[in-house]
């Protein structure tokens, strides 16, 4: 007798790049995602198709769990700083389909795409969001380290190394992709 083969468990979901026929879930998960949330401006679904057209995606990754085709996404791309500084990234937009957020599917996407960058040799990344949520996975705000007209503690960084940049943070233009402006 035959068996069949083990189904993914609902919850534990499988950490994957995405692929080609990935795009259009992306899009509809990350337009889902933002639909409610009170700091979105509905421009994150755009700002990551902006991204990937750019080849500025620099790390594109989705969570998969049974009966969802697309269940989460994380987006990382690279960001400049005023003061130079090489090997910094931007980790946003991160969506998980509404009904199935806290339930750690965001927390796996965050730790793969920060050990993603560790291992391709990044010196860090910062990324705009929730002080409590962020600080689980280390990052924290950094005095000198600016994001303009954002209040400082949402923004925050990491380095995978010994010190921070300091200046001012700039995210790809592919961050005003559907404001008009872009």
């Amino acid at each position: 007798m035959r068996h069949a083969p083990p189904l993914m468990h609902p919850m534990h979901p499988r950490i994957r790049p995405e692929s080609p026929s990935d795009v259009a879930a992306i899009h509809a998960l990350t337009a889902a995602a933002f639909m409610d949330a009170p700091h979105a401006d509905h421009t994150e679904p755009f700002i990551v198709d902006a991204l990937r057209k750019a080849g500025a995606l620099t790390i594109s990754l989705v969570a998969e769990v049974a009966g969802a085709a697309i269940a989460g996404h994380v987006a990382v791309s690279p960001v400049s700083i005023s003061d130079g500084s090489a090997g910094w990234y931007g980790l946003g937009p991160i969506s998980v389909r509404p009904d199935l957020q806290r339930r750690g599917i965001g927390t796996l996407l965050m730790r793969a795409a920060l050990s993603r960058l560790r291992e391709s040799g990044a010196a860090g990344c910062v990324v705009l969001g929730d002080p409590a949520y962020y600080a689980r996975f280390g990052f924290r705000p950094v005095p000198g380290l600016v994001l303009p007209d954002v209040p400082p503690e949402y923004f925050q960084a990491i380095a995978f190394g010994p010190s921070f940049p300091g200046g001012v943070v700039r995210y790809h233009d592919a961050f005003s992709a559907g404001r008009g402006d872009g």
